[in-house]
C-alpha cells in the first residue's frame, strides 16, 4: 500500500471510528432492556478495534485492509 493509500485508509479508519463509537454507546444501553443486541454491540466494537489497529502505526496486517487484486472478495477468517 503507498504511503497516500495508507494516509487515506487511516483517515477513513478514524472517520469509522468516529461513526461507529456513537452507535457502540447506544447499542450498550440498549442491551440492557434486549440482551440479543449484544451480538451486534460486540460486532461493531470489534470493527471499532480493527479500525483503531490500522490508525496506529503498526505495519503488521495492513495486507488484510488492501483490496484483493483479482477483484474477488476475500472471506473472512
Amino acid at each position: 500500500m503507498s504511503q497516500a493509500g495508507l494516509e487515506r485508509a487511516k483517515s477513513l479508519a478514524q472517520n469509522l471510528v468516529e461513526l461507529l463509537s456513537s452507535y457502540e454507546e447506544e447499542l450498550m444501553l440498549l442491551e440492557r432492556e434486549a440482551p440479543a443486541m449484544g451480538q451486534l454491540r460486540r460486532a461493531v466494537g470489534i470493527t471499532i478495534a480493527e479500525a483503531c489497529f490500522l490508525i496506529s502505526d503498526h505495519a503488521m496486517g495492513l495486507e488484510e485492509w488492501a483490496q484483493p487484486g483479482d477483484g474477488q472478495a476475500r472471506s473472512a477468517g
